[in-house]
């Protein structure tokens, strides 16, 4: 029984209808399903307290910034980051004094603005409390830096408090961490672009499936790299309807006590590109695939998804489907990606053009058991296919936990990690 529901998952119509009655059939048998047996109780583990770094405490400005700086800390003139909000002018830059700050919930109204914490991590806990009933803070409309800052707890009505909820214009986020939320980060449609660099998200999610690690509506752009997603609660790793999507060298695990439902969802299609990135389910996932594209329905004029130097891992005994694509995506390109586990690679898109892409097992990496995916000395005896587009030629490698190192040569094996 446990093969048949998880064969059914992901299959809209049959699932709806023969997962229930499956149920009744286990009630009445009085057998759980291996999901019951191996689930234990979702637990967000208590985070270090923040350390600050003395030999860090003032940074240093370009002596041409002419930019206003404020100050926020216990012994600065505005001890809250609330008052910082109000007072910053655009163009300003808001410094933080590392530490940890409860309840200090904002709202950004400004039209650009650079925030960063100083001497270490600020780490904002929501305690409850919330901006305009969504998040820790809400970024309404501008061009935003955000940097070092750590948000912990949003929990709001609708089940969906942001770390930082996003509603236009840009946002760069670097060094940030997004723990234990209803949603990691959320972005609405108005929003325009976000990057997100050396970040991580984690044991976000409500648990009702429509919370994630990372949300993104229908903007332009959305690019991601050497950030570090895992533990989410029932809902995605990422989930993303922009119409350009540029995720690469990061890690997206599902690991032990992870609840992901998908590791990666692009929902309405667009133009993806997933290079040299570690993607990992675990034995308990919310659904089969690992990667979907367009399952909601493609809305963008080009809808292209394009796989290159990944190594995707299925730790599930019954496999699944790596890669599922629904009906309107006009190409599926795969190259140099390794393919860990049982299941089928690819569903729903016929027309997939694939090049040295390798099944294998877990024997092929150094450990892992331990989410340790260099090549071992099978895998060292692969080869490197050089891809026509550029863009699918990796330049870097993710780098534990939260760093991008670039390649001091060109890549010469497929899958995330070059350097042995």
């Amino acid at each position: 029984m446990d093969y048949i529901e998880r064969r059914l998952q992901g299959h809209n119509k049959l699932e709806w209808v023969a997962l229930p009655i499956l149920g009744v059939v286990r009630d009445v048998l009085d057998q759980p399903s291996r999901q019951t047996l191996l689930k234990i109780p979702f637990v967000v583990p208590r985070l270090s307290p923040v350390v600050m770094n003395k030999t860090d405490d003032k940074q240093d400005l370009d002596p041409a910034d002419i930019r206003r700086v404020l100050r926020v800390g216990p012994y600065e003139d505005l001890r809250t980051i609330e008052s910082a909000a109000k007072f910053a002018k655009d163009g300003d830059i808001v410094e933080i004094q590392a530490g940890e700050y409860y309840g200090d919930v904002a709202i950004w109204r400004q039209k650009k603005l650079t925030i960063r914490a100083r001497g270490g991590k600020a780490r904002i806990y929501a305690e409850g409390k919330s901006a305009q009933g969504k998040g820790i803070w809400v970024i309404q409309d501008g061009d935003f830096y955000v940097e070092n800052i750590e948000f912990v707890g949003a929990h709001v009505y609708d089940h969906n408090g942001a770390g930082i909820r996003f509603e236009g214009g840009t946002l760069f986020v670097k060094n940030c961490l997004f723990y234990g939320n209803d949603t990691g980060l959320l972005t609405t449609d108005s929003a325009d672009s976000l990057v997100i660099e050396s970040s991580e998200f984690a044991y976000n999610g409500y648990g009702d499936g429509y919370s994630h690690n990372l949300y993104v509506g229908k903007m332009r752009s959305l690019k991601i790299t050497g950030s570090y997603f895992h533990h989410v609660n029932v809902g995605h790793g990422i989930k993303s309807r922009a119409q350009n999507n540029h995720i690469y060298y990061n890690r997206i695990t599902d690991e032990s006590g992870g609840r992901a439902s998908y590791e990666v969802d692009l929902p309405n299609g667009g133009i993806a590109y997933l290079v040299g990135n570690i993607i990992q389910q675990d034995v308990t996932p919310q659904n089969s695939a690992i990667i979907t594209y367009g399952a909601e329905g493609v809305l963008w004029p080009e809808n292209q998804l394009y796989l290159a130097s990944n190594t995707l891992v299925n730790d599930h005994p019954y496999g699944g489907t790596f890669v599922r694509s629904a009906p309107g995506t006009q190409s599926l390109v795969s190259i140099n990606n390794l393919w860990v586990g049982l299941g089928k690679v690819f569903d729903g898109q016929p027309n997939v053009q694939t090049q040295n892409d390798i099944r294998t097992d877990w024997s092929a990496f150094v450990q892992a058991s331990r989410l340790d995916y260099r090549l071992g000395a099978k895998g060292l005896a692969w080869s490197y296919a050089v891809p026509v587009l550029p863009e699918l030629a990796p330049a870097a490698e993710y780098l534990a936990p939260l760093q991008v190192r670039p390649l001091v040569q060109k890549p010469t094996r497929p899958g995330a990690l070059q350097t042995q």
